[in-house]
């Protein structure tokens, strides 16, 4: 055991966040805690790690565990470098190490004799297997090693923790917190300001680390990736469940069916009953039965099954955006410099409608940029941006919130861009994004960053634009408010250009993704999964040309083995030569390549009718698009506005199925070409 919660209860006046919680955490284990907004999640870490404290109950831990607590928010004003900060964090780790050196000094100067000797040798022991255990002797390069897994550049390593951004400052609060490498880590929403990559670390990071781990976040695939436990605080109970997230759904599922059969079951022996207690209970023959039916209906009601809150299911559609031009914008060899620093140069993108794009890459590879280039919040420093016809734009980041006014409420910021909704609309959506009963009425002027971050995020989504830049949107939503916005953006018709952590919503989003490193721009017309295939692909690809690149040196190079002698071969001319190498080929090695022929064109057969098969489409859809493109310059198509509208529709489809099939075309043929080679070689 290395947490014991014990029928903890918090209440906040007469509202009671939680009653009778209990859970137990082992080493090893990974647990998520997860709950509705305002179920007390942070409260209970806060609980955990003594900053507040329960009504009644206790908190247990094992003996000497260490704890490390990540915080929401957080904030260093350090003109330490970064890298020293993150060492000098390693506070235990550094008492070890100092403790080992006072005692083999102790030791050094003991007499043999010294009845202390034995227990310091012990100690000493002890002492440096922890020290080791926890990385002491690599306690920089382990620092390096998490500051650069969280998006950190070498370079930066030596810059003031002040220089560094709210988002930045949360990263250097997290790499502290693993150099320590505690027996026990509580993490508060640790993904919220990391991108994609370094979200994906973490999950390594989080996966093989050898502490316990108590995790809250909104982000499902993450919790998939890291947790084996779900703690679930419903009811103002705590549930656990066994398995990661996924696992924890299908369980609570099952669980609630069966509940809700006993709670209809109860429900139908109390409705039985009370048909006899108000039919006999004043007569006199029967009030003595009516009366014990009465005892058994209230010990049922004592008993009665309560159903947990469900999962709020807020469907919500985005009002159509105005109708814009199939072009929506365009980027034509635009550049990007701060200073000395170039971000990008000479690059061309096209945005059309229906467009659903999420940006990805390292941090600092430069995706908010682009964001804000495309939104025009930022000028290129040379090439143009373009808008297609009937454009408008919406631009959506955590420090853009200039539009709120400070005096107004909640609502009246809504009502400002939804006059025409009713007021229970108006509540319902707020209700999605976390603000509900009286928060609705609260003043701009006292919401906390996160609200009013979400208030924004509604705002814009009330009435949106055709073009809608989204940057981090599902920061501070919980995962009922992030299913609402996933399903409202997928179903949106315009043109979404997104970044963000939240793999899930990625995926379930993203019909196109840019990929963006080392100051180069890469489109991927599908999705993130085609995306990630794509990118495998690539990496094998690369890693089998450096091998066989590497080959023809290494065998050269290799060593034999004869009679236990080491034996290296050479190039040296043979002294007499054999005849097959006057050119003349045997019987042997002509059957033997005939073979080798035989089995390439037999492995390459599906390949080869499949690369037919996409010529020949490709020459049909090409051809058809070449066709479309005449007729649409044809001012007599314009009149007939069903012609148009077919004519324009099969462009659109066209131009997006001929890229896919033009990449396919070309992965066959290349890998034709590689086993050709490969064989004949």
């Amino acid at each position: 055991m290395i947490l014991l919660v014990d029928k903890v209860e918090k209440s906040f006046g007469a509202r009671t966040l939680f009653s009778g919680a209990s859970f137990q955490i082992n080493a090893g284990e990974r647990y998520a805690l997860v709950g509705p907004n305002g179920a007390g999640k942070t409260t209970m870490l806060k609980i955990i790690m003594g900053i507040d404290s329960p009504d009644t109950g206790t908190v247990t831990y094992a003996k000497d565990v260490n704890v490390g607590y990540l915080e929401q928010e957080t904030k260093l004003a350090s003109d330490k470098p970064i890298i020293n900060e993150v060492m000098d964090a390693a506070i235990e780790i550094r008492a070890m190490g100092e403790r080992a050196e006072e005692l083999q000094v102790k030791i050094a100067e003991a007499d043999p004799d010294d009845e202390n000797l034995e227990a310091m040798l012990v100690e000493y022991g002890q002492v440096q297997d922890r020290f080791e255990h926890l990385g002491g002797y690599e306690l920089e390069s382990n620092a390096r090693q998490i500051l650069a897994g969280l998006g950190f550049k070498p370079e930066g390593f030596s810059r003031a923790c002040s220089d560094f951004s709210g988002g930045w400052q949360m990263r250097i609060a997290l790499a502290k917190l693993f150099l320590r490498r505690p027996d026990l880590l509580l993490l508060d929403e640790p993904t919220n300001h990391l991108d994609l990559e370094s979200v994906q670390w973490l999950r390594g990071f989080i996966a093989s680390y050898e502490g316990a781990v108590l995790i809250v976040s909104h982000d499902r695939a993450f919790m998939d990736a890291c947790v084996d436990h779900v703690a679930a605080l419903e009811n103002r109970r705590v549930t656990t469940y066994t398995g990661n997230y996924s696992a924890y759904l299908k369980q609570r599922e099952d669980n609630l069916e069966q509940m809700r059969a006993k709670r209809a079951a109860q429900e139908r022996e109390i409705a039985h009953m009370q048909v006899f207690v108000d039919k006999f209970r004043y007569k006199p023959t029967k009030a003595a039965q009516a009366q014990e039916r009465m005892r058994r209906i209230e010990q049922i009601k004592s008993e009665l099954v309560i159903l947990p809150e469900g999962h709020k299911h807020v469907d919500f559609k985005f009002p159509d955006p105005p109708r814009s031009g199939d072009l929506v914008t365009a980027l034509e060899n635009v550049s990007k410099s701060y200073e000395d620093k170039h971000v990008y140069d000479g690059i061309d993108l096209k945005l059309y409608r229906g467009d659903h794009v999420a940006l990805v890459g390292p941090n600092g590879a430069g995706k908010s940029t682009l964001l804000k280039m495309i939104a025009g919040v930022e000028q290129p420093t040379s090439g143009t941006r373009e808008l297609g016809l009937h454009v408008g734009v919406a631009y959506y980041a955590q420090h853009q919130l200039e539009g709120l006014k400070e005096s107004n409420t909640v609502l009246q910021e809504i009502d400002s861009v939804a006059p025409t909704w009713t007021t229970p609309q108006q509540r319902s959506l707020l209700g999605a994004f976390l603000f509900s009963g009286e928060d609705v009425d609260k003043r701009v002027g006292v919401l906390s960053g996160g609200e009013r971050a979400r208030l924004a995020l509604a705002k814009m989504l009330v009435a949106p634009e055709a073009l809608l830049c989204l940057d981090e949107p599902t920061n501070h939503l919980d995962i009922d408010s992030v299913d609402m916005l996933e399903n409202a953006l997928k179903n949106f018709p315009g043109t979404i250009v997104l970044i963000s952590h939240d793999e899930h919503l990625v995926r379930a989003v993203a019909n196109r993704v840019v990929d963006i490193r080392d100051g180069k721009m890469t489109v991927y017309d599908g999705d993130y999964d085609y995306y990630l295939y794509k990118r495998e692909d690539l990496a094998q690809r690369a890693a089998l040309a450096a091998e066989a690149a590497s080959a023809p040196a290494a065998k050269s190079q290799a060593p034999s083995h004869e009679g236990g002698r080491t034996l290296r071969r050479t190039h040296e001319a043979p002294t007499q030569a054999k005849p097959e190498a006057a050119g003349k080929k045997t019987r042997e090695q002509k059957r033997a390549e005939a073979e080798a022929r035989a089995a390439l064109n037999k492995r390459l057969k599906k390949t080869k009718d499949r690369l037919r098969e996409v010529e020949k489409l490709l020459d049909t859809k090409r051809a058809r698009y070449d066709e479309l493109m005449e007729l649409m310059a044809s001012e007599e198509l314009y009149a007939d506005q069903a012609k148009f509208s077919n004519a324009l529709a099969e462009y659109n489809a066209l131009k997006k199925e001929i890229p896919p099939l033009e990449d396919e075309w070309l992965e066959l043929s290349t890998t034709i070409e590689e086993e050709t080679a490969r064989a004949t070689a």
